[in-house]
């Protein structure tokens, strides 16, 4: 076998892999979805650093439709499956303490002045939504190659928050969300950019 064809075995090999491998992690988090536990999710993730090492080191030239089929992929996965790996991740950082609001916040007690009762209050709401759409902002970003705009994501939810950051519970959250949601989706997306050059 000439070195063309053994490069040309190689591409396909990793090309097949990768896809299978994103593809398997999709429906491992989509499985998730309902209801986040460690094992899909840690195999799920586990998956995308092994896509990430694995275009990382081998070199190869794909063809520009498995491109464009790979982007795609790879922002569907960094898309919806950050939402599983934050609630996760969220359920393990507070240990479970804050309850889940009905319209996608936390609820949080709020003291009242006596001799009234506490009261609870749903802080963060929409957070939800607001993940998706920054995880699909962040991993766009990143397969246009303007990494940057992760800056103007913070800057964005950091401002439009900032009256609802008032409670340690809200910080945190704030915080520790932001990170793992960006993180995923930075780490999935990657994976585009290393397959281009």
């Amino acid at each position: 076998m000439d070195a063309s064809a053994a490069d040309l075995l190689a591409t396909t090999l990793v090309a097949i892999f990768v896809f299978l491998a994103l593809c398997a992690a999709l429906v491992l988090v989509t499985v998730a979805m309902r209801r986040p536990s460690a094992a899909p999710l840690l195999v799920a993730s586990g998956l995308v650093v092994l896509c990430v090492v694995v275009v990382a080191v081998l070199p190869w030239n794909v063809p520009p439709l498995y491109s464009a089929v790979l982007a795609l992929l790879a922002v569907a996965l960094a898309t919806v499956g950050g939402n599983p790996v934050v609630r996760w991740v969220l359920a393990v950082a507070d240990g479970g303490r804050s309850a889940e609001g009905p319209r996608g916040g936390i609820l949080v007690e709020l003291i009242a002045e006596p001799p009234a009762p506490p009261r609870q209050e749903e802080i963060l709401r929409g957070g939800t939504t607001i993940g998706y759409l920054e995880r699909l902002a962040a991993a766009l970003g990143i397969v246009a190659g303007f990494p940057a705009v992760i800056a103007v994501i913070v800057a964005l939810k950091g401002v439009g928050r900032f009256t609802e950051l008032a409670t340690p519970a809200a910080r945190e959250r704030f915080i520790v969300g932001t990170l793992a949601s960006l993180l995923w989706s930075c780490a999935v997306a990657a994976i585009v950019p290393l397959v281009l050059w």
